[in-house]
């Protein structure tokens, strides 16, 4: 089943692409929520007009993106947990402690956008911030252990 997607869904698309779902998936929870409706032809249709009216919005929202991609690129974050005797930390370092370490020196980013791989042990690694469907960023960060 073709819908167009009214907002961005994570693992699914962004707004207005045109994506493929199974049947129920759509019919059950996309178009009944208002996230997503039917493609069909005359609704394609209405989605190119209205994307060639808003290109140059969407364009202004991308130089906004790729901006705050430049400055996050020159940011390092080091992430104090706590650790046991091996170097095994307790828990695991996730998006949501990259989010406030990111909010602490100024940048207000939504946890749901960082893509980080599952961090359990002292060491260097990279999260990726999915700002816009074009513009990402890799932000490298340090897991150290937490002084008593």
């Amino acid at each position: 089943m073709e819908i167009i997607l009214k907002e961005d869904i994570i693992g699914l698309g962004y707004k207005n692409d045109i994506v493929d779902v199974k049947s129920g998936y759509g019919r059950n929870y996309l178009i009944p929520t208002g996230k997503a409706v039917i493609a069909s032809d005359s609704a394609k249709k209405m989605l190119a007009e209205d994307l060639k009216q808003r290109a140059h919005k969407l364009e202004k929202i991308k130089n906004e993106a790729q901006a705050l991609a430049d400055k996050l690129a020159e940011v390092a974050l080091t992430i104090p947990t706590k650790v046991s005797a091996t170097g095994v930390i307790y828990g695991s370092v996730n998006s949501l402690l990259i989010a406030d370490e990111l909010k602490k020196l100024g940048f207000d980013i939504d946890r749901k956008i960082i893509v980080v791989k599952d961090v359990k042990a002292v060491g260097s690694y990279h999260a990726t911030v999915k700002l816009h469907k074009e513009v990402s960023v890799e932000i490298p960060f340090e897991v150290v252990a937490e002084e008593a």
